[in-house]
């Protein structure tokens, strides 16, 4: 079987598998749907965001977080995901027997950013879903907009899956997985935009988010589901997409680079 081949039946594989663990659906797939309705409840009494000194114009709770959700959805299915399922797999030896299997690398790695996008699409496709239909949150009309969401969507969601490849070789065994990797998602969260308005962060701390690929990404989804007055609110005071490209691309990069340097089907030190 070819490389390709290969890699198209383990997407099918990934994809199963994950649909069948109670806590990744949870801490991945439903997590961004559950936090979206959880802050547009709580935070809702506390009227629009951005609204303007006379009390006019802004948008809702909802509207304004849902961006920052779908990007964390695309954090979540890939990065933590894939961290904590590959160190999972080193440790309880799938890993060990699959590099006795015709299995490459390649086809290894194919799987696993299939399944990511795959189950990525799903997962927000189901947002988008909740946000309109039972939350009342207005989505994008023009096909403008939507052409944005793709390039992000697509570059963000491979960029987290071969990060999450990069990082399965942080942690020591599967146990310590969970405990190394969310609260690094946590933090990244905070920082860029998702669970904050990033407007309101320091500037420090903005510019600390910006080294790291997710305050691009939530950027780039602002773009899309924000009025473009709320550009005014960013850094710079516009939504940068050519640097949303740019850094994306550079984060894509160093996870392709890092994740094939740092992989093994045993680990070194075993």
């Amino acid at each position: 079987m070819s490389l390709i081949t290969l890699g198209a039946s383990r997407i099918g594989y990934e994809t199963k598998i994950y649909f069948r663990s109670p806590d990744t659906l949870f801490f991945t797939f439903l997590f961004p749907v559950v936090m979206l309705s959880i802050f547009t409840a709580a935070f809702s009494a506390g009227g629009n965001v951005g609204t303007q000194p006379d009390g006019t114009g802004g948008i809702s709770v909802g509207a304004y977080y849902l961006p920052g959700m779908v990007a964390a959805g695309m954090l979540l299915s890939g990065l933590q995901n894939l961290a904590v399922d590959i160190a999972g797999e080193k440790s309880d030896g799938t890993l060990k027997r699959l590099g006795g299997t015709p299995l490459s690398p390649f086809s290894y790695f194919m799987g696993k950013i299939g399944q990511v996008f795959v189950t990525g699409v799903i997962q927000v496709a189901f947002l988008l879903a909740v946000a309109n239909f039972v939350l009342g949150i207005s989505l994008p009309t023009e096909a403008s907009a939507w052409m944005t969401f793709a390039w992000v969507f697509v570059f963000g969601t491979i960029t987290a899956a071969l990060l999450g490849i990069a990082m399965s070789a942080l942690p020591r065994s599967g146990k310590s997985a969970t405990a190394v990797v969310i609260p690094i998602m946590l933090l990244l969260q905070f920082i860029s935009g998702v669970y904050l308005q990033f407007y309101m962060l320091p500037a420090w701390m903005q510019n600390f988010a910006s080294l790291f690929p997710l305050k691009w990404m939530a950027q780039g989804m602002r773009s899309v589901f924000l009025p473009e007055s709320f550009a005014a609110l960013e850094p710079s005071g516009s939504w940068d997409l050519g640097l949303v490209a740019l850094n994306l691309g550079l984060w894509l990069g160093i996870g392709l680079i890092l994740s094939r340097v740092t992989f093994r089907w045993i680990r070194k030190d075993t």
